[in-house]
């Protein structure tokens, strides 16, 4: 199992497997001010509502970005 990396709202985690990712730059032309590569960290999942973000997630070609909903 690769490598994962989470990153969290109050609602949403989203999962970044690096190892999985083709690059495509899909999430990057969606939302540009939320994934940030030359940035640290490089998704700031605060710059999009949760729907705007499961959407891009939805379209990543190779489904290195997942995501959970967060229980309270």
């Amino acid at each position: 199992m690769g490598k994962k990396i989470e990153y969290s709202n109050d609602e949403l985690t989203i999962i970044w497997q690096p190892e999985v990712c083709q690059h495509a730059g899909i999430c990057v032309k969606m939302l540009p001010q939320v994934y940030r590569p030359k940035e640290r960290p490089w998704l700031r999942i605060e710059n999009a509502p949760t729907d705007r973000l499961i959407a891009q997630i939805n379209c990543c070609p190779s489904g290195a970005l997942s995501y959970r909903m967060n229980t309270k």
